[in-house]
């Protein structure tokens, strides 16, 4: 965790020692995110500034995730055009799309399968379509939950390439949240007349809500979190956030998760200002990876995040019954 602010804070100088770079390489979770760390670095001209070893193992991830995204970006484009020959509105959520426009490279953020948003209306015209391209194996569905999943087998490969189609970002009965304000401010994506692409204040709002929706227990979410204030900081209105996730009743999801980044990574407050932070009393993300960590802190912390993270007493309740129900 504490890499990152040589990523984004201008003062931090990088370590010189070969033991470091070592230690980082033994991390499980930053070797996962080696292909950010990479393009960043690369990025902000300091790769060089680390040994020779650490450059090649990060390349290689790098050179991974590229080859990776570059396949899962022309399975994306079918599934794009024959959306588009429907007359299926679409807006595709992270994947290869935002690993170009906030991290500035096809390569620059791993992705694994793709993730569409789409009009209830439309949801059995999307689910023909994917199916039409060989998208044939179903998950069963789970009740109140928002998307579906549609994966096919590729060859030469054990794991399937999944497509889940969302109608909503939040699970039902948990928040007042209208996704219908995030179609609102969905900006056209050239060519196409039924593509969109979600404004950076939506973006930011969806990311956020994806890092708490995973309890912020890998790098990956809070490099999304932060590239995105370091990238376009600017044109956020932590207000309107605050204000929008009031209404939605998403407002303590919204703020214990930012409260969390910016406890982890002090250096972000001079990327901007967080003004609603919570009290900091969430587990320290080293502390999630800790094995020898006393349980009843991951217990805590577990319950904080499973049913406290709500705005209302009922939403609380509906969480704690459901959850309940499938265990």
């Amino acid at each position: 965790m504490n890499f990152l602010q040589y990523l984004y804070n201008a003062k931090a100088s990088l370590p010189v020692r070969e033991e470091y770079y070592n230690g980082l390489l033994l991390e499980k979770d930053f070797l996962a995110n080696g292909a950010q760390i990479y393009s960043l670095l690369n990025q902000q001209e300091m790769l060089d500034q680390t040994p020779m070893f650490f450059q090649k193992v990060i390349k290689e991830k790098f050179k991974e995730s590229y080859f990776q995204n570059l396949f899962i970006k022309n399975q994306m484009k079918m599934i794009l055009k024959i959306f588009e020959d429907n007359s299926i509105n679409v807006i595709p959520l992270k994947g290869v799309f935002f690993a170009e426009r906030y991290f500035g490279h096809l390569g620059a953020r791993p992705t694994s399968d793709i993730d569409l948003l789409i009009k209830p209306i439309d949801l059995k015209k999307a689910m023909k379509s994917v199916k039409i391209l060989g998208f044939n194996i179903e998950e069963e569905p789970i009740k109140y939950h928002f998307h579906c999943s549609f994966s096919k087998t590729l060859p030469g490969s054990e794991i399937p390439l999944t497509v889940e189609i969302h109608w909503d970002l939040l699970q039902e009965k948990t928040s007042t949240f209208k996704v219908e304000e995030f179609w609102a401010e969905a900006k056209d994506v050239e060519p196409y007349h039924h593509v969109k692409r979600l404004s950076d204040y939506h973006t930011f709002y969806m990311i956020c809500l994806h890092g708490w929706r995973h309890n912020m227990d890998s790098l990956k979410y809070y490099l999304d979190i932060i590239q995105m204030i370091y990238k376009v900081g600017h044109k956020l209105d932590y207000k309107r956030l605050a204000d929008d996730a009031a209404r939605h009743k998403t407002l303590k999801r919204i703020t214990r998760t930012l409260t969390i980044v910016y406890q982890e990574c002090p250096f972000v407050e001079e990327l901007k200002p967080f003004p609603y932070k919570l009290p900091s009393r969430y587990l320290e993300y080293d502390e999630k990876k800790r094995q020898g960590i006393k349980n009843y802190k991951r217990y805590l912390d577990f319950i904080d995040y499973q049913f406290l993270s709500y705005d209302t007493a009922r939403h609380k309740l509906f969480e704690v019954v459901r959850w309940v129900k499938t265990k």
